[in-house]
């Protein structure tokens, strides 16, 4: 093995590892929420999960925010945007407990708003808030598709003081009477650029016509292309810009180092599956460009030994979130994902991202190996490019300034691919027995989320299986063998037919010749 450093660190061959400040720089150069006016109740609550200083972009956006301005933050994936507006919004609005409760606002009815565009990420906002509101009995919702509608009906009549949700959902809650967001004084677009990607731009444009002129606005986004702009200039008042990077950062995650090569399409699980075995790996994310592709992996990984779950579109929502759960509780340590968790999935100790092939532009490719070297901490990019994927890989290098503009030709045996990812010599393409060690998936139960898909996968499950050929349900089908068992039990006779019912029909009988009514036996040659 390559020997090395004194800092601990292998020399990673010709991997691309930005340029980022020391720890100790970073340590002496960051506030701690406290000395930037955050309530004591919210600051306690962040310091018992470790959290008390803060990063650029919260430092930078947390004084504006506090004072009521709109604000429109930009920083890179992984940099910590989510508490920068979490924090400003818990404190902006009044908790059930506050003494000014029933005066302040009309209890029970929404006080903030956080639109997301995907499931993923409106969970992983919503455990936020949950952790900095601790100490503060702030109800906190999160509404999207995949779940059923009454739980979340009935919370809002119960009271709620902060929605996070998705688009299509917020529209339909709203439309159907149980969400009145005509007294929400703060609003937040979340990944703003992503909403605009799915087209989801229309939708946000309908939910901000819902909430009264007068709020805070915040919008946060890790690029900032031209419609997201013109959607902040008609809907914010004189909002500031933070762009929480200096001019020498570059726009690539600081902490990870990045490897590119040219592999081919059949080679590429087993040089998945030799990489999953190198020194210090953690929790893994690989990015599939479709959802077959991470099925398939994901199956091919598990029966090779690793402890893995998927992520897709075709999943419904109770098994992407059992997945998800999985993942963070260290039961499967290799999530295969398309880009539906490229957002939204912030778990520590993830030290690798593996791209299968090469993303389709930039802002996927910085959203994906986003995932690792988060907060701080240092991680490892992959990205394995087809042949066929040059051209588009040259253009995603140029943008971004990488300095891999040909990729290797590399191969799962190729030895600079054990060298720079710290592979064992000898590494196959199996996890060796002894270290199978995680629960694996099924020890994950999966919650019943009463959605529509639940419901087809409980219509699907009844009974066994697949409903029956004809039409028939897996239980109806069962209650017919059923009756059929036990009539052929009662009646000897009935089973014989039944049995009989699957052998070919007899013929039918030949009709007989007559002539002047009498049978013709045989036809002669002069008849």
């Amino acid at each position: 093995m390559p020997p090395r450093s004194d800092s601990g660190e292998r020399p990673r061959g010709d991997g691309f590892t930005p340029r980022r400040p020391t720890d100790q720089k970073r340590r002496n150069t960051l506030a701690t929420f406290r000395e930037l006016g955050v309530l004591p109740p919210i600051a306690d609550a962040l310091e018992r999960v470790g959290i008390t200083e803060a990063f650029p972009i919260q430092e930078m956006a947390l004084p504006a925010a506090l004072a009521g301005s709109d604000l429109i933050g930009q920083a890179r994936t992984g940099t910590g945007k989510t508490y920068a507006f979490s924090i400003p919004l818990l404190q902006r609005i009044v908790a059930p407990d506050d003494r000014d409760y029933a005066e302040a606002t009309e209890p029970g009815k929404p006080q903030a708003l956080v639109v997301t565009p995907t499931r993923e990420l409106a969970h992983q906002v919503t455990g936020d808030l949950e952790t900095a509101s601790a100490d503060r009995r702030v109800r906190i919702l999160s509404v999207y598709g995949g779940r059923a509608y009454e739980p979340q009906t009935s919370a809002l009549k119960s009271g709620v003081d902060v929605i996070v949700g998705t688009p299509g959902r917020l529209l339909d809650l709203a439309a159907q009477g149980h969400l009145d967001l005509g007294h929400i004084k703060v609003l937040v677009l979340d990944e703003a650029d992503e909403m605009l990607d799915l087209g989801f731009l229309p939708d946000v444009e309908k939910i901000v016509a819902l909430t009264p002129e007068l709020r805070q606005t915040m919008l946060f986004s890790a690029t900032m292309p031209a419609a997201v702009v013109s959607l902040a200039r008609r809907y914010m008042r004189h909002p500031l810009n933070i762009r929480a990077e200096s001019a020498e950062d570059t726009q690539t995650v600081p902490a990870t180092a990045q490897f590119v090569y040219r592999a081919h399409n059949l080679d590429k699980e087993e040089m998945v599956a030799r990489l999953l075995q190198a020194e210090g790996r953690g929790l893994t994310m690989i990015f599939s460009q479709t959802k077959r592709a991470a099925q398939r992996l994901a199956d091919a990984l598990s029966e090779r030994g690793f402890a893995v779950a998927a992520v897709h579109g075709d999943l419904g929502q109770g098994a992407r979130e059992r997945a998800l759960r999985a993942f963070r509780n260290g039961k499967v340590d290799v999530l295969v994902a398309t880009d539906v968790a490229a957002r939204g999935i912030d778990v520590e100790a993830v030290t690798h991202v593996v791209n299968l092939s090469c993303p389709d532009d930039e802002k996927t490719y910085l959203h994906r190996i986003g995932r690792t070297g988060r907060a701080g901490a240092t991680g490892i990019a992959v990205t394995l490019v087809d042949w066929d994927d040059l051209a588009r890989w040259k253009m995603i290098n140029e943008a971004l300034g990488l300095p891999f503009p040909d990729p290797p030709e590399t191969y799962s045996s190729s030895e600079n691919f054990f060298h720079d990812l710290g592979i064992p010599p000898g590494t196959k393409g199996k996890l060796p027995r002894s270290e199978r060690t995680r629960a694996g998936l099924d020890a994950e139960q999966e919650e019943d989320l009463g959605g529509p898909a639940a419901k087809r996968t409980r219509r699907r499950t009844r009974g066994g299986g697949r409903p029956a050929q004809g039409g028939q349900s897996g239980r109806g089908g069962q209650r017919t063998q059923s009756r059929a068992a036990s009539s052929s039990a009662d009646d000897p006779g009935a089973g014989n037919a039944e049995s009989r019912s699957d052998q070919p029909r007899p013929r039918k009988r030949a009709r007989r010749r007559t002539r002047a009514g009498k049978p013709v036996e045989h036809n002669t040659p002069g008849e």
